[in-house]
């Protein structure tokens, strides 16, 4: 069982052209992640900053997985994706250094959140207000 925690803000994923700058507002909105590969520049984003230049895709909602995992645990992502896949749940992935997060299309939030509590885990939502 995993315990994820639900982003309260919308997010977006952002393509801009390979060795584009990286845009003021891609450091906006108290979270983002920005990878530049050979093909592409990618930004996850908070939803709210327009993502002017580039291919915008979303909103997404944000599940992290709660606590820090060892970069010695196997399977983390397969218990999650596994019954999203399951549920034909699409998802984006991100890893950081302590955790994992998987973005769910928003109006898909209520199918996911069905799927992996049936798989088991615990989604824990923002509080309201």
């Amino acid at each position: 069982m995993r315990k994820l925690r639900l982003s309260p803000i919308e997010m977006a994923i952002t393509r801009l052209e390979p060795g584009a700058e990286i845009p003021a507002w891609a450091w906006s909105g108290g979270w983002s992640s920005v990878t530049r590969t050979a093909g592409e520049v990618s930004i996850v984003h908070s939803w709210e900053f327009t993502a002017a230049g580039g291919r915008r895709s979303g909103p997404w909602r944000m599940l992290t997985v709660e606590g820090t995992l060892s970069h010695e645990l196997v399977g983390v992502l397969l218990e999650l994706i596994g019954p999203l896949a399951a549920a034909g749940v699409p998802v984006f992935v991100l890893s950081t250094f302590d955790t994992d997060q998987v973005l769910i299309p928003s109006p898909r939030l209520e199918a996911a959140v069905a799927a992996l509590t049936g798989a088991g885990h615990l989604v824990v939502r923002p509080p309201a207000g």
